[in-house]
């Protein structure tokens, strides 16, 4: 028999729906997400949330990343015609997307802060039959980017939890705190809503991704275990063109600079300590076939078990970048534009989770923890609430998926998003429900 809880999520999941394919939609790059933005405040407006957005939401200089002025006045001016209002955008201006919304009850309890991302990927999303969103008419109709990582489904997971809150007010008591954070991709957006404050005195802090193990929908993971430390690092050769047949001795080429830099890169030693990975990215430079190449580009990430095998990945790399660098007698310039922390889960907050969620009728099955590889820049947001004497988790939600992560045919069963949100609400009830 369904509880309130659960019964009102299963009047909410065909907005669920709706508001995920509207949301694939209308991608949007990270600290270019005005369009997001202005949909989750005005939503969160019009239920009676406490938001904030600009420079409120995020510190300005704390950003990594951010594109440029060219890139980011396209995607104002694109907004301005998608309908998003001017004094909007005012307070968006410059890349500083992001909404943090507030509730109070005005009953003493714990604070409670839930992390969700809206940023999506520079991807070419498929267009072919079989891939759900484009048979069902909702892949994304900005070219070359996607919801290729379930951002899509975070962000309505979101809007649900804020849903229930309000309505649920009368029996809920504390405060809660929902981040919706621009550009996680690249480790680039949390630090900037940590260093404006929003998690100083935040008790208990969630987070959570859809279908990184390969789970069944209605299970979910209390914990995970295996986030790695990462940085990201843009890379530019710069070197001197010349006609590559009359006066190659003139030349000095950074095309083969920055491949020589990208193979051996690759080469840099596994750490005895810990898991250590580096990836190039992209690789892009010269300019024809008969000029030596004058400039070379590369993205690049180091990762590391904890913060000492990745510092240890990141002296190797520079030290091979420098030195392609001076093989073929070009400059380089390294901007660091991302990072992001080793996280631990509090282990403590499994039997609240497992208590509270095996009540669900939308939950099946809850793993204590779940072993995963990759790098979240939620770890700032745990890391800063454990400091300050919090607990934080990071959940994980079962879905099967047609193809990985950041591939063009990412997708996932939509039926993961009451159960997602399922878990969210039931953890109010670890000490936030009278």
């Amino acid at each position: 028999m369904m509880d309130a809880f659960d019964s009102f999520i299963h009047g909410l999941k065909p907005q669920l729906v709706s508001w995920r394919r509207e949301l694939h939609q209308q991608p949007e790059l990270g600290f270019l997400e005005y369009q997001t933005t202005y949909k989750i405040g005005r939503e969160l407006e019009s239920l009676g949330f406490k938001i904030h957005v600009g420079r409120d939401a995020v510190k300005s200089e704390s950003r990594y990343g951010v594109p440029g002025d060219q890139e980011t006045q396209e995607a104002e001016k694109r907004a301005l015609e998608h309908g998003v209002p001017s004094e909007w955008l005012e307070r968006m201006t410059g890349g500083h997307t992001g909404v943090v919304a507030q509730w109070d009850t005005g009953k003493e309890g714990p604070h409670l802060a839930f992390r969700i991302d809206i940023d999506a990927l520079p991807i070419l999303e498929a267009s072919d039959h079989g891939h759900f969103p484009y048979d069902h008419h909702f892949h994304s109709e900005q070219t070359g980017v996607m919801h290729a990582c379930g951002h899509d489904g975070h962000t309505t997971i979101g809007l649900g939890l804020a849903h229930l809150i309000a309505h649920f007010q009368d029996q809920l008591i504390g405060r809660f705190t929902l981040l919706f954070q621009p550009a996680e991709e690249g480790g680039r957006g949390a630090k900037a809503m940590v260093d404006q404050g929003w998690l100083d005195d935040v008790d208990q802090f969630y987070s959570g991704h859809i279908g990184i193990n390969p789970l069944p929908v209605g299970t979910i993971a209390a914990t995970t275990q295996g986030f790695l430390a990462s940085s990201k690092w843009n890379v530019t050769f710069r070197g001197q063109s010349s006609h590559a047949g009359m006066k190659p001795e003139d030349g000095r080429n950074a095309l083969l600079a920055a491949a020589t830099a990208a193979t051996q890169l690759h080469a840099i030693p596994r750490h005895s300590e810990g898991v250590s990975r580096v990836n190039v990215g992209k690789l892009t430079a010269g300019n024809g076939r008969n000029i030596i190449a004058d400039h070379g580009y590369l993205e690049i990430e180091t990762r590391g078990e904890s913060k000492a095998i990745n510092q240890f990945m990141q002296k190797e790399a520079k030290r091979i970048l420098t030195a392609s660098a001076s093989l073929y007698d070009v400059s380089v310039e390294i901007d660091f534009v991302g990072e992001t922390e080793p996280m631990h889960c509090d282990d403590s907050l499994i039997s609240s989770i497992e208590n509270q969620c095996k009540e669900s009728t939308w939950i099946a099955h809850i793993d204590p923890v779940a072993h995963v590889s990759g790098s979240e820049d939620a770890s700032f947001m745990m890391n800063a609430v454990q400091a300050n004497g919090g607990k934080a988790t990071y959940m994980l939600f079962g879905t099967s998926l047609p193809a990985n992560h950041h591939s063009p045919s990412f997708d996932f069963e939509e039926d993961v998003l009451p159960v997602a949100l399922a878990a969210y609400a039931h953890t109010l009830r670890g000490g936030n429900v009278q």
